[in-house]
């Protein structure tokens, strides 16, 4: 046994509020890493989808989310599709509603467009955060609970607030810099397996050092 099967839905059966989203059924513009779960303990997680929202395929913008996510219940991640032509005078969406508006339906051209969504590896959300269109977050991130996200998060950073703000950073440079050399998240089964124990419990530069070292033999 290296650890439990990143192809089942609930890798563990006694758990159904917990369950890898990257074994769902796959959905045009969004991607999910291995082991990268979601948890909800007042829906299903299987509808992890509909927090997805505002995310209409012929705009073309992605949601990508590493591995090794933990994705915590209440999270709402707002796309591009949210988004409301903003040069004149008001910004009513007169074109959807039809009866001779639709005649000032807007191009893509013309409508705010922040890019992909990109959630990195490892990184912990909490209950409750919301996701603004294009945002950045790095691996290791963690973005403290009723969290609004609407600029980039630096890797292995700790972030909170309305809008959201660094609280502090998990680790020196050197660390972060070693860590995201070292990116353990791509390793196999059984190396991961074989170094739960360095991965879940150290946090010096001797011990990455070390497991570097490994990754490189």
């Amino acid at each position: 046994m290296a650890g439990p099967d990143k192809k089942k839905l609930y890798p563990n059966e006694n758990i159904k509020t917990v369950c890898y989203i990257s074994n769902l059924p796959k959905r045009p513009n969004v991607e999910i890493g291995d082991y990268t779960y979601y948890s909800d303990n007042h829906d299903n997680p299987e509808n992890f989808y509909n927090h997805i929202q505002h995310h209409y395929e012929f705009l073309g913008d992605k949601l990508i989310i590493g591995k090794f996510c933990a994705i915590a219940e209440g999270v709402t991640f707002i796309m591009n599709g949210a988004n409301h032509r903003m040069e004149g005078f008001t910004t009513y969406p007169f074109n959807i509603f039809g009866g001779g508006w639709e005649r000032v339906t807007p191009t893509i051209e013309q409508l705010p467009f922040k890019g992909d969504t990109v959630i990195g590896n490892d990184v912990w959300i909490g209950q409750n955060v919301t996701i603004m269109p294009g945002v950045k977050i790095g691996d290791g991130a963690i973005v403290a609970v009723n969290s609004t996200v609407v600029k980039n998060v630096e890797p292995y950073a700790i972030v909170g607030g309305n809008p959201a703000k660094l609280i502090k950073r998990r680790f020196s440079d050197d660390i972060v810099e070693l860590l995201l050399k070292l990116q353990w998240w791509n390793w196999d089964e059984e190396k991961i397996f074989n170094n739960l124990e360095q991965l879940v419990s150290a946090n010096d530069a001797e011990t990455l050092k070390t497991l570097l070292k490994i990754e490189e033999t």
